[in-house]
């Protein structure tokens, strides 16, 4: 049996009377086929109480518990980077962001973030800039005793390590020692707002307040920035912290569900849940996490490691939740429609060759992690659509399944992501 989970991170939008989402405008002739001949419904991947983040999500379809199994996002990202980390080390995520002047006095506490991902900066660019950080704030500051480290990521998506942050006798080590009680705040669910009111105001988060505030006056008028700006594109002008955790210990999904499967993501958050999960991390050239990227690649990868023996390819594709928190539905509806031609496309078209073939069945599951509304350019906790195909039920496919949020709030509704995964590798 061969398995496919398709994650289209963010795809569910919220449901206005009058207006169909970007579910519904998209040509999507794939996915809704599969819909026509399997079953839909609404799922709960965000337990109530939980923060609607990817890394619950995606934790919960790959049938692990957000509850007890998250221990944060930024540990998760760094395994993905290869981040050695101690049990008492603790991890951040750090973004490079846009902030701009707003009229106010000039404070930094006064400026507005405009964009979370500072305009898709390259990774080049990118590692310039968290090298520089890292010099004039992490391992290059020697107050810190070394044990503050920034390591370069993808884009603007990086890494923050303390080390050992839970005892350390020093300064830096107190300002760590009450974890986990910080209130951190992602960049992403405050754009366009000035940024006062969402910056570190606990006691023991006053260090990572300092690295931003100081993160500002390095960066705004790096040479890098100043040719971004000369570009006519938009500066990385700040870091900002957030997503903090220790490193997770999750059951193999080998001893779960035995299966032996593969994680296809240009996102470090989604090839961390998979690397402690046990898969295989696979890296797609040419794939960003935006809309920019190579959907073929990733559908080929999929069949690739199909065809070298893995059960299961968890592919994710963060492009359309990226659109919707840059507020575009028009590229949001284009995503959809792209990974439904290039990625969902070709792989039923081998997995159908493979089972006229070899005989083998096999199972697809298409469920976003969570709704990203354009119009609120943030995630909500809200119950997600799916769509559950098994090659061996044979059904006519007459009925009227589609993969929307009206669709499958008429089908089978699932409790959370733990009860569909359970079913979908019964």
């Amino acid at each position: 049996m061969k398995f496919l989970i398709l994650v289209p991170d963010g795809a569910a939008d919220v449901v206005v009377e009058d207006e169909r989402t970007p579910l519904e405008e998209a040509r999507m002739p794939v996915i809704n086929g599969l819909a026509a001949r399997g079953r839909i419904g609404l799922v709960r991947t965000i337990p109530r109480g939980v923060a609607p983040g990817s890394d619950a999500a995606n934790l919960a379809v790959l049938g692990y518990d957000p509850k007890t199994d998250l221990t944060g996002r930024s540990p998760l990202e760094a395994v993905s980077m290869g981040i050695d980390m101690g049990l008492r080390d603790v991890a951040f995520r750090t973004n490079l962001v846009t902030l701009a002047e707003s009229g106010e006095s000039g404070e930094y506490e006064g400026l507005t973030i405009i964009d979370h991902a500072s305009g898709d900066i390259s990774d080049e660019e990118a590692r310039v800039l968290i090298e520089f950080i890292d010099a004039e704030l992490g391992s290059g500051d020697e107050s810190n005793g070394g044990r503050v480290l920034f390591y370069p990521g993808v884009s603007y998506r990086h890494a923050l390590i303390v080390r050992d942050g839970a005892e350390a006798e020093n300064g830096v080590g107190n300002v760590f020692e009450d974890y986990p009680g910080y209130a951190l705040v992602p960049p992403h669910d405050i754009l366009g707002r000035q940024i006062g009111l969402y910056l570190p105001d606990k006691e023991n988060e006053k260090y990572i307040l300092s690295m931003m505030k100081k993160s500002y006056g390095l960066l705004k008028d790096h040479e890098v920035n100043r040719a971004r700006i000369g570009k006519g594109l938009r500066p990385a002008n700040s870091i900002w912290v957030w997503g903090e955790g220790r490193k997770p210990k999750l059951s193999p999904i080998t001893e779960k569900y035995g299966v032996e499967g593969a994680v296809i993501s240009a996102v470090d958050l989604i090839k961390g849940i998979g690397i402690c999960a046990g898969l295989e991390p696979v890296k797609v050239e040419g794939a960003t996490g935006t809309i920019h990227t190579n959907f073929r690649g990733k559908g080929e990868a999929a069949i690739d490691a199909f065809s070298r023996g893995k059960d299961l390819a968890y592919i994710h594709v963060e492009a359309p939740d990226e659109c919707a928190h840059q507020g575009s539905r028009a590229d949001k509806i284009s995503s959809l429609e792209l990974i439904d031609a290039e990625v969902a496309g070709p792989i039923l078209d081998w997995l159908e060759k493979n089972r006229t073939e070899t005989g083998e069945e096999f199972r697809i599951l298409i469920v976003p992690d969570h709704r990203t509304p354009v119009i609120i350019r943030t995630h909500t906790d809200e119950p997600v659509p799916y769509v559950f195909f098994d090659s061996a039920v044979r059904r006519c496919g007459c009925n009227k399944n589609m993969f929307t949020e009206r669709a499958a709030a008429a089908g089978e509704p699932v409790h959370s992501g733990r009860e569909l995964a359970d079913a979908f590798f019964a």
